[in-house]
C-alpha cells in the first residue's frame, strides 16, 4: 500500500505531465506549508524562474497576521502576478501541484487571474 507522501508525489508527477505536453507558455508553480504559501512563475525551455512571491517577502511581512490563511495566500498571487507581469509574462499555466484546487490554492490562483494574469 502506497503511503500519503508517494501518493503526493505521484499526483504531482502526472499534473506536471500533463501541463508540460499541453503548452509552452511559463508554469506558475505553486508550494504550500503549513505555516506560508510560495509561488513561482518558471519557464521550463530555459529552466529559469522568471518570478517568485511568497508570504516571507518583505513586501507581504506585515500585511498578514499569518502566512498560512486565504488571505495571505491572495496577497501572494497578486504579487506574484504584478511580478510576472512586469518581467514581460502575460499568460501561464497553472500547476497546483499534488494539492486539491481548494482554499489557499485556489485563493491564490483567483488573485493571480483578477491581477491580469491568464490562465
Amino acid at each position: 500500500m502506497l503511503s500519503n507522501k508517494d501518493l503526493f508525489k505521484r499526483r504531482r508527477r502526472r499534473v506536471r505531465n500533463q501541463l508540460n505536453r499541453k503548452s509552452k507558455r511559463p508554469r506558475l508553480s505553486v508550494f504550500r506549508s503549513s505555516k506560508h504559501i510560495y509561488a513561482q512563475v518558471i519557464d521550463d525551455v530555459e529552466g529559469k524562474t522568471l518570478a517568485a512571491a511568497s508570504t516571507l517577502d518583505k513586501d507581504l511581512k506585515g500585511k498578514t497576521k499569518t502566512g498560512a490563511d486565504r488571505e495571505a495566500a491572495a496577497e501572494v498571487g497578486k504579487l506574484i502576478a504584478a511580478r510576472a507581469k512586469a518581467n514581460g509574462v502575460e499568460s501561464v499555466v497553472f500547476d497546483r501541484g499534488g494539492y486539491i484546487f481548494h482554499g489557499r490554492v485556489k485563493a491564490l490562483a483567483d488573485a493571480a487571474r483578477e491581477a491580469g494574469l491568464n490562465f
